[in-house]
């Protein structure tokens, strides 16, 4: 289990409890501020417990929600605009403004890791507002995944979520010929 060093406190008390259990091989530190009680842990979950606040979104939500097996290179993470920059190679940092960050937010559990991502109809409108971005090969694959599970898809969500843009007609009218 990963625990922040905020977790570490109140589950060990004071730091030299902590260094103790370092030293017993009980605890491990991953990196700065993030623990495990175990020795080995999937990248995925590192980079949830680092970015508790981030939403995974793009490449890796449309590859964690099954919508291509396209397996991103960088994990692509969703952030408000005033967050602080992340500095790793392997994670594409989008900042969003404060009344479209949350929307769609859900908590998914990808392979027994519980990450934040944006449901597949939020996602399905950020394909549509990213496709000139896209390579026409993968927009095409992932628009045949949602064209395979139209009768999963709350439309009505969508189209709220089209709705806080400013092209939300556009989009709607691109998924109606697209994807129904």
């Amino acid at each position: 289990m990963i625990l922040t060093y905020e977790e570490c406190k109140k589950e060990y008390g004071a730091y030299y409890r902590i260094k103790r259990r370092l030293r017993e091989e009980k605890l491990y530190k991953i990196c700065d501020g993030i623990y495990s009680t175990e020795k080995y842990n999937s990248e995925l979950s590192v980079v949830s417990a680092k970015y508790p606040n981030a939403v995974f979104t793009m490449d890796s939500a449309f590859y964690f929600h099954g919508l291509t097996d396209v397996i991103p290179d960088c994990y692509h993470l969703a952030t408000k605009r005033e967050a602080s920059r992340i500095h790793e190679e392997k994670i594409k940092q989008y900042f969003l403004r404060d009344d479209l960050f949350d929307k769609g937010v859900v908590q998914k559990n990808y392979q027994g890791d519980n990450i934040r991502i944006y449901d597949v109809e939020r996602m399905l409108v950020e394909l549509m507002r990213n496709k000139s971005k896209l390579s026409l090969d993968y927009y095409k694959e992932i628009i045949e995944s949602y064209r395979k599970m139209t009768a999963e898809i709350d439309f009505e969500k969508v189209a709220s979520y089209a709705n806080l843009f400013k092209m939300n007609q556009t989009i709607m009218n691109s998924i109606q010929l697209e994807v129904l």
